[in-house]
């Protein structure tokens, strides 16, 4: 069997659906579906079992699995909980990791780019003891993510065992279908899509970075369709074990992201641009762009979706469509 963490989630269940596409049906989800309708997001797929959290350590006893996926966590950058945070995204996790290298299970496991802070010491995704401590998260979320990434280089920098492949994610700005539950969190199509098919005017922020025009605040915008693809490779390539960036490598404009979903529907673009609330001026981010070398080198060659065709596959095939799961 497969574990997959976090498996309702947005990525998670993304996962889980190319799990289900590539014949595996023998896929376990760990998680929490609520009671807001996060089941919807694995109401296509077949499952061998669903574990509540609270119960996946005893689960986990006496059994081998082909692979742990580890998604699940607490991903709200706004969340203020410490210990809520620690015991759920930092000690769940150690308690996985240690299962893995016992059970000399693959452990591929999602980080974050929010572990780089406000970017300003680059995003390569050295995985060294030194580089990895040198990072200064801006979040608690970021923080904890940190946390572990750094655990795992100091156990491999002692020399400590480790699972037989051990991977971490530092995913960039993912979008795409199954993230309706995470409201706020939500990408910024899905949050302003209905706006924009209603033919609302649609709010960008002003820059108040000199040199940067209104609306070109950049992201490194990845469709969740090439997340799961890193991650189905990584599978099949148990030799491959580190830290690695996952993003297209290339940072695209709020604006191009809403022109291109414009130009999708065939409509005329409505875009005013209002002051960015000063609360978050001093520490919003302009730019972030993936380094994505390492994840080259090691072989991955699955190609990243442009923005414009990710967007367009997005609306087409679910955001303007009666069922928008997948």
């Amino acid at each position: 069997m497969l574990l997959v963490t976090g498996g309702a989630g947005f990525i998670g269940s993304n996962l889980v659906a190319a799990l289900n596409d590539a014949g595996r049906t023998d896929v376990v989800v760990c998680d929490t579906l609520g009671s807001e309708g996060k089941w919807r997001n694995l109401a296509k797929r077949q499952l061998a079992d669903v574990v509540p959290p609270t119960e996946l350590d005893a689960w986990l006893k006496g059994r081998r699995l082909d692979a742990v996926l580890h998604m699940g966590a607490i991903s709200a950058t706004t969340v203020t909980d410490g210990d809520l945070v620690m015991e759920r995204n930092f000690r769940s996790s150690l308690r996985l990791l240690d299962w893995c290298t016992a059970s000399s299970t693959p452990f591929i496991y999602a980080s974050s780019a929010a572990t780089y802070g406000d970017g300003r010491q680059g995003f390569q995704d050295d995985p060294s003891l030194a580089a990895l401590k040198a990072l200064r998260p801006m979040n608690l979320y970021g923080w904890s993510k940190q946390l572990f990434d750094t655990a795992i280089a100091a156990r491999a920098e002692r020399g400590e065992a480790l699972p037989p492949q051990y991977a971490g994610l530092k995913f960039f700005n993912v979008f795409g279908p199954n993230e309706y539950h995470k409201g706020s969190m939500m990408s910024v199509l899905t949050r302003r899509f209905d706006d924009i098919k209603a033919g609302h005017t649609l709010q960008l922020f002003k820059s108040h970075r000199e040199g940067i025009a209104d609306g070109d605040q950049r992201r490194d915008f990845i469709y969740v369709d090439d997340v799961v693809r890193v991650m189905m490779w990584l599978l099949a390539s148990p030799s491959v074990s580190g830290l690695f960036n996952v993003g297209t490598g290339q940072a695209r404009s709020f604006k191009e992201m809403m022109l291109a979903a414009y130009a999708t529907l065939g409509a005329t673009p409505r875009i005013e641009y209002i002051d960015m609330p000063e609360a978050i001026r001093g520490s919003y981010q302009y730019f972030t762009q993936a380094k994505i070398d390492r994840l080259l080198a090691a072989g991955y060659n699955g190609g990243f979706t442009p923005l414009e065709d990710a967007v367009a596959h997005y609306i087409r095939g679910y955001l303007d469509s009666a069922d928008r799961f997948r």
